[in-house]
């Protein structure tokens, strides 16, 4: 397949080149596009065969649902049957913006696209590009990330060209993703609402509306490969780098010094490591090849850059990962529901 690549600035939207995108979707293409979260591979939310072939192009099980992706609230109205006060209370305070909500579903929405549920997740992107791209296409669009299945999601549009150059129609190129982590998966089809998946609306800030939500226990366990998943990222392992991550966890200073010993035994071995570090620690680390994710006074800087260290290392080939733990409060849980999935929970505690 010949993948058409263009780019466009989000300050100078060129509607000549989004609409060219939305084209290709009504026609039942694949499209890369940028969101907020993490760039995202979309297809005609609403055509079976569009959409099929995105598991098609990400090597992605047939169980894992997707998330329909729409520009303006009107759009719900037929994708989605009785919404809950509740539901109507997130959107007006979170939309456009990270979050999906899983809502049940009208007929309009094919199997394919909510793995045979009963229900969907539908989210509204704040990027000024997906805004423009959804619209254009006139459809709604299902999308996952842009990435082959397993691997750490693309915030970067060469990360996508890297996975899908070759495998989709259109990639449409803009600036590195805000947020980082994929957005947060809230559950209104129960009372009170259920988070599945953290992301950049943490716990706190949805509380401000629902002061029961709950995050789902399942979330930051290992994936149960037995559960039929409500939300994607729910039942296998994600955000993998080709070497292996081990997360050592604790307090810090006992991390850093476990670190160190682990780096020098694998350096004796004759294997390269890289480590993830934090702004605070970096310095203390005197072998292997140290890349800061960000400043832990900063968790937001950490969760933005988390998927693009990983894909640095694999860059430089690596034998072995080590990452320092993070609090999971806020966005840290976030972080760390992707870093233990990344690392299959090889976590090691001091």
């Amino acid at each position: 397949m010949n993948t058409k690549i263009k780019m466009v600035d989000e300050k100078k939207l060129d509607k000549d080149i989004i609409g060219e995108a939305g084209k290709i979707i009504r026609e039942g293409g694949l499209v890369v596009f940028p969101t907020e979260t993490v760039y995202g591979l979309g297809a005609n939310a609403l055509d079976p065969k569009a959409v099929k072939k995105i598991f098609e192009a990400k090597g992605r099980p047939q169980d894992n649902p997707l998330i329909v992706h729409i520009w303006n609230i009107d759009q719900i109205k037929t994708l989605v049957h009785d919404v809950p006060d509740m539901a109507y209370k997130f959107m007006e305070k979170f939309w456009p913006g990270p979050m999906t909500l899983i809502l049940p579903k009208s007929d309009v929405i094919p199997d394919v696209t909510s793995a045979s549920l009963p229900s969907i997740g539908i989210r509204m992107p704040s990027n000024v590009i997906a805004k423009e791209f959804i619209k254009s296409s006139g459809v709604p669009i299902a999308a996952p990330s842009a990435n082959i299945s397993g691997r750490p999601s693309p915030t970067d549009v060469e990360r996508c060209i890297e996975d899908l150059n070759g495998k989709v129609d259109f990639i449409l190129g803009g600036e590195m993703c805000q947020v980082g982590v994929e957005s947060t998966v809230i559950d209104c089809t129960v009372t009170p609402s259920c988070v599945l998946r953290p992301g950049g609306i943490t716990l706190e800030m949805l509380r401000e509306v629902d002061k029961k939500a709950y995050i789902d226990p399942a979330v930051m366990k290992k994936p149960d490969k037995n559960i039929k998943p409500k939300a994607p990222g729910m039942k296998y392992r994600h955000y993998a780098p080709k070497a292996p991550v081990k997360i050592i966890k604790g307090d810090l200073k006992k991390t850093v010094a476990k670190i160190n010993e682990m780096v020098q035994n694998y350096i004796d071995e004759n294997k390269a490591v890289g480590i993830i570090a934090t702004d605070e620690t970096k310095d203390f680390y005197k072998n292997g090849l140290v890349i800061s994710i960000g400043s832990r006074s900063n968790m937001f800087s950490v969760s933005k850059n988390l998927f693009e260290t990983l894909r640095c290392f694999d860059d430089k080939k690596v034998d072995i990962i080590l990452s320092e733990a993070f609090e999971e409060k806020g966005i840290g849980v976030a972080v760390m529901n992707r870093l233990n999935k990344s690392a299959g929970f090889n976590i090691i505690r001091v």
